[in-house]
């Protein structure tokens, strides 16, 4: 069986690829694992992931907090914060299709968005939490 944080991470990078507004506004669909060499500007990549047992008495689960991050070189960081905008708005209580979990709850918990003078980009993180049941 594939693990509830795999199966999660599959449905909703299809969930970010199949959003129209959001890869419109990427130019294309610019969410990475792992960004590659010379990446455009602007993407999204998946930052850490954390599960934690969520089980009870009677049924398994797992309790997951992961993040995206947003990454822009626009000048302000407005095209940052609208991309962020957008990740919510496409996984915030929504529904996502597993194959060998069922989606409990998906909730945005935290956003922000800040310039790393390191890199001259703007860098945004959206987190989530997630609970996942396996099926039966």
């Amino acid at each position: 069986m594939t693990s509830a944080a795999i199966d999660l991470q599959k449905a909703v990078f299809t969930v970010l690829t199949a959003d129209e507004a959001l890869t419109t506004k990427l130019g294309g669909a610019r969410i990475h694992d792992q960004a590659p060499a010379n990446v455009a500007f602007p993407y999204l990549t998946f930052g850490r992931t954390s599960v934690f047992d969520w089980s009870t008495s009677t049924e398994n689960g797992d309790e997951h907090i992961f993040s995206v991050h947003v990454w822009s070189k626009a000048k302000g960081k407005a095209e940052a914060l609208e991309i962020a905008d957008l990740v919510k708005q496409t996984l915030h209580d929504k529904s996502l299709a597993m194959e060998t979990h069922r989606l409990v709850s998906l909730r945005q918990e935290y956003e922000e968005v800040r310039y790393n003078d390191d890199h001259a980009v703007y860098h945004g993180m959206v987190r989530f939490r997630a609970l996942t049941e396996p099926f039966d």
